[in-house]
């Protein structure tokens, strides 16, 4: 009689297990929505892990690249324009901000609706996927920019650079 209990009470208890929520990873979050937030960690994970598979030291997120990258998707989503140079050059805008790279590259698209999608698109993109695996790059930041009424609805930015002295 005890085991029948205890099975029953185990079954019981699996079946409030298979209700759980799951949740879904924040690489496949929708940036197509006002107020979604992009996980720029899961990005610097994502992006280390693809660098370390390739020989590489990792990322880490720098708030300043973070400020450079928004003003970058902001820019673009603003003008309806996907280009690298819509406010400026990356090494005017580095300078201007006085972040001291030594070296330093960037990555813009738009259209993609997750991170999971940017990062796969510069992957499979000869010069982008260069520029993910730019040898000396310690830092990063990345953005997405939310635009509802334009052709491409989502705006990315990954800035990667260095500032460790030569």
């Amino acid at each position: 009689m005890r085991a029948m209990i205890a099975i029953i009470a185990l079954l019981a208890l699996g079946g409030c297990a298979g209700e759980a929520p799951i949740e879904e990873p924040t690489m496949y979050a929708d940036m197509a929505n006002a107020g979604a937030r992009l996980d720029s960690q899961a990005a610097a994970t994502m992006i280390s892990q693809y660098r370390q598979n390739n020989g590489l030291g990792a990322v880490t997120v720098d708030p300043d690249l973070m400020k450079l990258a928004e003003a970058q998707s902001q820019a673009m989503a603003s003008r309806n324009k996907l280009d690298h140079d819509v406010k400026a050059p990356l090494a005017q805008r580095l300078n201007a901000s006085g972040y001291p790279a030594t070296a330093a590259v960037e990555n813009v698209s738009a259209g993609y609706h997750t991170l999971a999608e940017a990062f796969s698109g510069w992957r499979d993109s000869p010069p982008h996927r260069a520029n993910m695996l730019k040898t000396g790059v310690t830092k990063l930041g990345i953005a997405a920019s939310y635009a509802p009424n334009t052709k491409y609805r989502v705006f990315w930015t990954l800035i990667m650079a260095s500032s460790d002295p030569r």
